[in-house]
């Protein structure tokens, strides 16, 4: 096992300085950092995101943190700080990573998170679930949870939505902890993995969003198959060749690992359960999900060995009748192929204004770091003899889904989320080193009776000069995810105004009127999803925004539908395009003098973010 150290637990009693120290500097961190946050105005106008208009304050904050947390974890040769403290330090992280846009403005990011509210309320209606409408509803089961608690709740579904990074942080890491707990028994590494887990999330996928609901479900099963589901394979030295009457022999060499026959049925139904929900609920997970247990079931440690027909099954059957109204168009490998899935999610991704292609650069580079110090923890691990395969293959499998499907450019940043824990955990072999073997085998080998005598050596207790490393390589990280993460504050993090423009826009458009906006970071759709035709200039015109060419595009498909069509032009979505190269401030306005001349073209509305046109059929 990863990490099978025996550590005698910390005893509970009087709080040490250091312990004291800690929790403070948790205390003094957070305020430093929303104290900071709370001044930032909007709209953003850095091309850099937040990380260039965060006050110093906040930079001061978020290195505290790392100190103090480098300090609890190194405690003392009992182990680190008392659990209360370690606790406190992650969830400051977390509303320090996670939660900086809240603290900014009470505005949720992104569009999609308002888009997701409206399929929510759709279903919250009498009206049923229609496959037709759109993909969203071929997989509406987090909409209908989300629907039934906000229904049941009486929460405000805006401060759900600006929340729900934090949120499903706190889930995941919940399930990340219960993980890793089967993994290593040193609580260092466990709370190191938790801590790189954070500071390696640049990914943006914790929002409201099936996606986030999805990955905890997938980190839950994930727990249950090294824990309660998992089986001691006979290893190599019981491995005789591949040949088919070899293979067999070693697969029935198998023994659970837990020995409670009642638990592992009672965790096989719950992760059937889960698997059903997931492919109900996401199009993607499903398929990171069943690669990952059919690997792990291949490598021998998992006990149930027909999991993975079980999951292909339920995955199967959703596809082919919930779902297939969605696959008859969208045939699951139509975009295939590496060079494709390369092109889309790198290579079209650098491009845009110089601060643009910095964030996506940080990003590749954290991204990089990140499995550079995986791999070389693994190679430490492996030369120590405790690397855990298992964490391997959880790490590398999500890669052979990368040049499946382009899932709109953003396949390489899940890929990215579902092996970051892994990566996680063999990064911390590097970065928390062992003086030693620590797998409980060797500990008797060498004559060991008793927890005591690896504490007296403490081989997982950093030095003063590893820890100082450490600290370091944490604010560095921390200093990458913020950028990465709201590097694209300029048009994702909404002002008043545009709210209002978008409220303006809903009452103005009639029954079956179209609603066209510049591009996709509008904060609209939270209502009246079914009522109108939502399309973006962007898509009507992706291979030419001139006016001479868009203009005409625009004007005859807002006439086309008889309630004629609203275009709202907004400061957000304008400034996406010109920050990823898809047009120029110059081009767009030219543009918008061009419609507004037309025909039937009026301005009905305007502020200073935004400018809403009424077209009469």
């Amino acid at each position: 096992m990863t990490g099978a150290l025996d550590v005698v637990p910390r005893t509970e009693g009087r709080w040490k300085a250091r312990e004291v120290w800690c929790a403070v500097a948790g205390v003094v961190s957070l305020a430093l950092a929303v104290g900071a946050a709370s001044t930032v105005a909007v709209p953003v106008a850095s091309d850099l995101g937040l990380v260039a208009v965060l006050p110093f304050p906040f930079w001061v904050g978020v290195a505290l943190l790392n100190v103090a947390f480098v300090v609890a974890l190194r405690g003392d040769a009992a182990g680190p700080a008392r659990r209360l403290v370690m606790v406190w330090l992650v969830v400051v992280l977390v509303l320090v990573l996670f939660g900086t846009a809240a603290f900014v403005t009470d505005v949720p990011r992104g569009e999609v998170a308002f888009r997701h509210l409206g399929i929510a309320d759709v279903l919250s209606d009498t009206r049923g679930i229609d496959p037709d409408i759109d993909a969203y509803f071929n997989w509406p089961g987090f909409f209908a949870l989300l629907a039934t608690v906000l229904g049941a709740t009486g929460l405000d579904p805006v401060a759900v939505a600006l929340w729900a990074p934090v949120l499903n942080v706190g889930l995941w890491l919940v399930a990340l902890g219960v993980l890793t707990g089967y993994l290593t028994r040193d609580p260092r590494r466990r709370w190191l993995v938790l801590w790189v887990f954070c500071l390696g999330s640049w990914q943006d996928q914790d929002y409201l969003s099936p996606q986030a609901f999805g990955f905890f479900l997938y980190l839950v099963v994930i727990a249950l198959l090294v824990g309660p589901l998992a089986a001691r394979a006979p290893g190599f030295p019981g491995f005789r060749g591949f040949r088919r009457a070899d293979l067999a022999a070693w697969w029935r060499g198998r023994v659970p690992a837990e020995t409670r026959p009642g638990l592992r049925v009672g965790a096989l139904v719950v992760t059937v359960l889960l698997v059903a929900v997931i492919c109900a609920s996401h199009q993607l997970t499903p398929f990171m999900l069943l690669i990952a247990v059919t690997a792990l079931t291949l490598s021998g440690r998992v006990w149930p060995g027909r999991l993975p027909l079980i999951a292909v099954v339920l995955l199967t059957l959703w596809l082919a009748y919930p779902a297939s109204a969605y696959l008859i168009g969208n045939p699951p490998l139509a975009e295939a192929g590496l060079q494709g899935a390369t092109e889309a999610n790198v290579l079209d991704r650098l491009s845009g204004t110089a601060g643009h292609v910095l964030v996506v650069q940080v990003r590749i580079v954290l991204t990089l770091v990140l499995w550079a110090l995986a791999a070389a923890g693994a190679v430490r691990d492996w030369r120590r003899g405790r690397l855990d395969i298992r964490v391997v293959l959880l790490a590398v499998t999500p890669l052979l889904l990368f040049p499946a499907q382009l899932y709109g450019g953003e396949m390489l940043i899940r890929v990215s989320l579902f092996a970051l824990p892994f990566v996680a955990v063999l990064a911390c072999s590097i970065l928390l080193p062992t003086g030693g073997s620590t797998h409980p085998a060797a500990h008797a080998a060498h004559g060991g009776t008793h927890p005591a005598a690896h504490v007296a050596q403490d081989p997982t207790r950093p030095s003063f000069r590893a820890a100082g490393a450490l600290a370091l390589i944490c604010f560095l990280l921390a200093v990458m995810t913020v950028t990465g993460r709201f590097g694209n504050a300029q048009y994702d993090v909404f002002t008043d105004d545009e709210i209002a423009a978008v409220a303006e826009v809903h009452r103005l458009a009639p029954p079956g009127a179209s609603i066209i906006s510049a591009a996709h970071p509008t904060p609209w759709r939270s209502e009246d999803y079914l009522d109108h035709r939502a399309r973006t200039i962007d898509d009507m015109c992706r291979s030419d925004l001139s006016t001479a060419t868009c203009g005409p595009l625009v004007y005859d498909f807002a006439r086309q539908g008889p309630g004629g069509a609203v275009v709202l032009l907004m400061r957000s979505s304008e400034a996406s395009l010109v920050l990823q190269g898809a047009g120029s401030a110059r081009g767009f306005a030219e543009l918008e003098e061009w419609l507004s001349a037309q025909e039937g073209v009026e301005l009905a509305f305007s502020n200073a973010d935004a400018r809403v046109y009424r077209v009469t059929p």
